[in-house]
């Protein structure tokens, strides 16, 4: 009797004690929560209410338009045209992100690589292919626009190695300014690529590896049978990082053709675009609707990433 007894009055004091666990639990997410709400859900939930308006910057809202600023950016050739045309703002973020996300994840994968051998001063160069990730991007522009002028440093060495003046101005010519950023781009993001990659090639058991040298697979055999299989994971993390940072593409072009989007609209991306309409024009209205209809973008690509790495096989 005494036993039934201690057990009913532990009983409710056991459920106490969980509730109150999960009500410190809750109160230490609870902050940060609160944070995320108001500064994202709520800016994100803000800008579709926006869109359906038009907004001025100065007159404020001028009432409800519904979609009638969807349908004027349906037939905004500077945003998009059909068939695609390379000096549009959409058609230019596509065309970066096609260039630079393959260029980012090819050169962190490599570096991760190199970087996981037992080779001499392995963490110094762990250092120094992550460092451009660690400077400013702004000063790596600016820095950029000096090298990469047409009397710059870059023009130099090439004069040099083919013995006659070369004078090419990388962000001063439409057919080569946007590349120019890819390049520079994937320079200063592999490091952190390659972040993501050692820690998923850390996390490879070595006894497949044993396994395979035992069966005399080779290097290479190894890393196609193996390596990059078990990387999957990685892959679907990296291209989705990727991918979105790519489509959000604002601060090397901004410096770089100083907020004009130019020479001939080849540096003029969506963010940039967004930023054009609503801070040069204060058209908020439709600022927020091209936005939207990125964030949109954003959010299906990133959903089709999901699906075409695997759900089951990339662990979420």
């Amino acid at each position: 009797m005494a036993v039934d007894v201690g057990r009913a009055r532990r009983a409710p004091s056991l459920g106490g004690e969980r509730l109150r666990e999960a009500g410190v639990g809750y109160a230490f997410v609870l902050i940060p929560l609160a944070i995320f709400v108001l500064f994202q859900l709520y800016p994100m939930a803000y800008a579709f209410y926006v869109s359906a308006h038009q907004w001025g910057g100065i007159t404020g809202n001028e009432g409800y338009v519904g979609l009638d600023n969807y349908r004027e950016l349906w037939h905004d050739e500077a945003f998009w045209t059909w068939p695609p045309e390379r000096a549009t703002a959409l058609w230019n973020t596509v065309y970066y992100a096609l260039l630079v996300v393959p260029l980012q994840m090819a050169l962190g994968l490599t570096m991760a690589l190199i970087v996981n051998q037992a080779i001499f001063g392995r963490t110094f160069f762990r250092s120094a292919y992550y460092f451009p990730a660690l400077v400013s991007s702004a000063a790596i522009s600016v820095i950029a626009l000096y090298l990469l002028s047409a009397d710059g440093l870059l023009n130099a060495a090439i004069s040099a190695v083919l013995g006659r003046e070369f004078d090419q101005p990388w962000f001063g010519d439409p057919d080569t300014a946007l590349e120019s950023i890819v390049v520079l781009d994937a320079w200063t993001t592999s490091g952190t690529m390659m972040l993501f990659y050692l820690a998923a090639l850390q996390s490879i058991p070595l006894d497949v590896y044993e396994a395979a040298a035992i069966d005399k697979a080779g290097t290479w055999r190894a890393f196609w049978r193996i390596t990059f299989p078990l990387l999957k994971p990685a892959h679907f993390f990296v291209a989705v990082v990727s991918v979105i940072g790519a489509l959000k593409l604002f601060d090397q072009a901004f410096i770089i053709s100083t907020g004009s989007g130019g020479p001939a609209g080849s540096t003029m991306t969506a963010v940039m675009y967004v930023y054009t309409v609503t801070i040069k024009e204060f058209n908020y209205g439709y600022g927020a609707t091209v936005g939207v209809v990125l964030f949109l973008i954003i959010f299906s690509l990133t959903l089709a990433q999901r699906l075409a790495f695997g759900r089951a096989e990339i662990g979420y």
